[in-house]
């Protein structure tokens, strides 16, 4: 199992509108392709010197393979709808294996 971790660090003038977009859109969207089996969003607990809130985002994925075939299928189009909020996020993405769960 893998893990496609999503960070975000984004402008407290846009948040409220983005977590609203991210829950009612754009997380729908990524488990809509199929790709996904669940999404887990959280809000990272610690003050940012360069401002803004935080967020994690954590899709599961049943293989590597699967997470290449997001990639080439459809991450294009999906980074393509975070327009409305160009400027204001910063995103860092990370794989993650699975290696134990308890």
């Amino acid at each position: 199992m893998y893990i496609y971790n999503v960070t975000i660090n984004i402008q407290e003038d846009i948040h409220d509108e983005w977590v609203e977009w991210m829950k009612k859109e754009h997380i729908p969207e990524m488990l809509d392709t199929g790709k996904f089996s669940r999404a887990l969003m959280t809000r990272v607990m610690v003050n940012e010197e360069m401002g803004g809130i935080t967020y994690s985002v954590q899709y599961t994925t049943e293989s590597k393979e699967m997470l290449q075939r997001y990639y080439d299928e459809d991450a294009a189009t999906l980074r393509a709808k975070t327009k409305p909020f160009e400027g204001k996020f910063v995103a860092f993405r990370t794989e993650l294996q699975v290696v134990s769960e308890q």
